[in-house]
């Protein structure tokens, strides 16, 4: 367990503070408790060195993909004098992730300082923070915390930071319309720039050719909130929590270094946002964090990380929480770190359903495997549970799961493979609780009632 918090410094989180505590972070506070320090240092330093620090820290993207967060800020093309921008995705629409939330909330201007540093670094004149449609609340703050920031001349006319490819630094709060496609970097862009939120093909990608066709950095809240402690304290500081690279693994294999914050929602006694190592067994997070499983129930399983990410079964619940838990776990990985947990009394057919039906209402439409598949999927589980499938219908959801997605190469953004991981991983590792619902006759097939989505 991390022995101060890092992230939750100034907000109240269990062990270290009563989460009733928990109240905003305006400016004057948080520059009584260190904060804007290290923006001041990074202003000493030169970009490429700021970049350099963040890619020896190995800093892993917090909002779901976990790519190294330096090496994708050196993608950048040299500058030319026209605008560059960060894109923050502050969308954070997967179900069962709201932990930037918390940020977004109590202490935003960790985020905006986060900001100041990489406009900094990456030489980006233009921030747009893109927060979903339902963080009603959450964009107040921010757009609070925002003012506040302009007033105290950390963007602005006569910034800390100094003109920007001859500009003064910008920073704007974008609220989208709340379509889930558009926490795809892509799809975020394109409805950034007021158009229907459908996801881009790639190459270009973003650093090239991202908002307006403009060379574009796109980090995540929390990912963001990162960099100030990195540049303060260092690299080495950094990785000496979490959890190193697999054994064996050469050096271009990245880590899991540093400290996450964990969402915890379902079956516990204590649901909340919890700060802890990258890596710490999911165990740790229910019995200790969590205070254990609710009305002494037994643990089933768990999405480690939004719906997404697929599940962990009976036998896993001491899965480490880090990176390469996809590989170790059969499921799609890490993703947001939003744990849903499930006791002995979940219905897993209902859950795999559920889910489809987020996805398949989800989907944009754009590609047939995506758009016809997660449909497809939905009707055949609603009918599963409604007591009318067959066996046949285990061998075709696992057939569409298989030739749907990114990964198999027939959609073009990750939708599709969120929406097969999530079935595939509930079918197999729960397949007798499949079985015991359907009928061994394959030429029986009832109707499905109320498959409309």
């Amino acid at each position: 367990m991390l022995e101060t918090p890092v992230l939750c410094k100034r907000i109240p989180t269990w062990p270290w503070g009563d989460p009733a505590d928990r109240a905003y972070v305006d400016y004057d506070a948080f520059v009584d408790t260190g904060g804007y320090v290290a923006l001041k240092q990074a202003l000493d330093m030169e970009p490429k060195q700021v970049i350099d620090a963040v890619k020896s820290s190995e800093l892993r993207g917090r909002g779901g993909a976990g790519f190294p967060a330096g090496l994708k800020w050196s993608f950048l093309p040299p500058e030319d004098g026209q605008r560059r921008y960060l894109a923050v995705n502050a969308d954070e629409s997967e179900p069962g992730t709201f932990k930037d939330r918390l940020l977004l909330d109590f202490d935003p201007h960790q985020m905006l300082e986060g900001i100041a540093i990489t406009m900094h670094a990456c030489r980006l004149d233009t921030t747009y923070i893109y927060i979903r449609g339902e963080y009603h609340a959450q964009a107040k703050a921010t757009q609070r915390a925002i003012e506040e920031a302009y007033a105290n001349g950390i963007f602005g006319k006569n910034s800390k930071l100094g003109k920007i490819n001859d500009r003064w630094p910008e920073c704007v709060l974008h609220r989208g319309a709340g379509a889930y496609i558009c926490g795809e970097e892509t799809g975020l862009l394109e409805s950034l720039e007021g158009k229907r939120g459908w996801p881009r093909v790639k190459p270009p990608f973003p650093a090239v050719a991202g908002a307006f066709g403009r060379p574009t950095v796109i980090n995540n809240v929390e990912t963001l909130a990162m960099v100030p402690p990195i540049i303060e304290h260092g690299a080495e500081w950094f990785k000496s929590m979490g959890k190193g690279r697999p054994d064996g693994a050469p050096p271009s294999v990245p880590a899991s270094f540093g400290p996450k914050l964990y969402g915890v929602s379902g079956h516990v006694n204590r649901p909340d946002v919890f700060e802890d190592d990258l890596g710490i067994p999911m165990s740790t997070l229910i019995n200790e964090h969590c205070a254990g499983m609710r009305n002494g129930k037994a643990y089933k399983a768990a999405i480690p990380g939004g719906i997404s990410m697929g599940v962990l079964g009976p036998d896993e619940m001491d899965a480490e929480l880090d990176f390469d838990i996809g590989k170790k776990h059969n499921c799609l990985g890490l993703g947001t770190a939003g744990v849903i947990v499930m006791d002995e009394d979940t219905d897993m057919v209902m859950v795999a359903r559920n889910i489809a039906r987020f996805f398949a209402h989800e989907s944009c439409g754009q590609c047939t495997p995506c758009r016809e598949g997660t449909g497809w999927m939905y009707k055949i589980l609603l009918r599963i549970e409604q007591g009318g499938g067959t066996t046949k219908d285990l061998d075709l959801l696992l057939e569409l799961a298989g030739s749907m997605g990114a990964m198999p190469g027939t959609t073009i953004c990750g939708l599709a493979d969120g929406a097969n991981w999530a079935v595939r991983t509930i079918l197999n590792k729960f397949w007798d609780e499949f079985a015991s619902r359907v009928s061994v006759d394959r030429s029986v097939s009832l109707p499905v009632v109320g498959a409309g989505h």
